[in-house]
């Protein structure tokens, strides 16, 4: 258990979902762009890919991009993409097909994602129900169970590639719930525990510090939702 860790958190780049606001695309993957931001992340953030002690991802594709471009010297420092945990809770909240994750077999059939150690992809990872549901007591949880198993890792500099909606209910915190902070495409920022709740079940986080963001602003698809629902009479 390190309480006192820091927590590297980073959203992915763009991905085809962001662009034409198609939420359709099965495990949306990265655009070009988004791929070019990525992998200016080596560039924009030096220290911190030398610092790194852990690589942790969802599983998506279009964060499995972001990891091995935007992360690739602490990767290749840490002993390769084998070393990079897979992380099925941070998955992002929803369930439609941009933000349903693929099976095990297909990722490991994919010469682009087959060097990763897809070990932790239950056969239910997939489901968006029970655990991995969509509704808000899933996801409170699944955010608080996310908090608990990073409190527990041993390393003091931990790198966590996640998604918009997701990271926002990471990052809640007790009077206000989960964050309304618009995460650009490829950005990092930088969160402790609060040592008010770092022994509490919830062990909320608190933000350090922004550090960088490689890409503009693209939409989660809870937001897109919400902006839907504003412009209807």
């Amino acid at each position: 258990m390190a309480p006192n860790s820091r927590l590297i958190l980073t959203r992915h780049a763009q991905a085809e979902h962001n662009v034409d606001l198609d939420y359709s695309i099965h495990d949306a993957p990265l655009t070009p762009l988004g791929k070019k931001q990525a992998a200016s992340l080596a560039r924009l953030i030096p220290d911190l890919q030398n610092e790194a002690d852990v690589i942790i991802s969802s599983p998506l594709r279009r964060t499995l991009q972001t990891t091995y471009l935007g992360w690739a010297p602490a990767i290749s420092r840490l002993g390769g993409l084998k070393k990079v945990v897979l992380l099925p809770q941070a998955q992002e909240c929803n369930d439609l097909p941009c933000d349903t994750g693929s099976a095990r077999e297909v990722l490991e059939a994919d010469p682009e994602f087959a060097a990763f150690d897809l070990a932790p992809l239950t056969p239910d990872w997939t489901s968006k129900k029970g655990f991995w549901a969509p509704g808000e007591e899933a996801l409170t949880e699944r955010a608080r169970w996310v908090r608990r198993y990073l409190r527990e890792r041993p390393e003091r500099n931990i790198v966590l590639v996640a998604h918009g909606d997701i990271l926002r209910r990471i990052t809640a915190r007790p009077q206000t719930g989960p964050s309304e902070y618009p995460w650009k495409n490829a950005e990092v920022r930088i969160f402790e525990f609060d040592p008010q709740y770092v022994d509490t079940e919830e062990c909320f986080l608190y933000q350090k510090e922004d550090v960088a963001a490689a890409g503009g602003y693209g939409p989660t698809s809870t937001e897109l939702e919400i902006e839907q629902a504003e412009r209807r009479p």
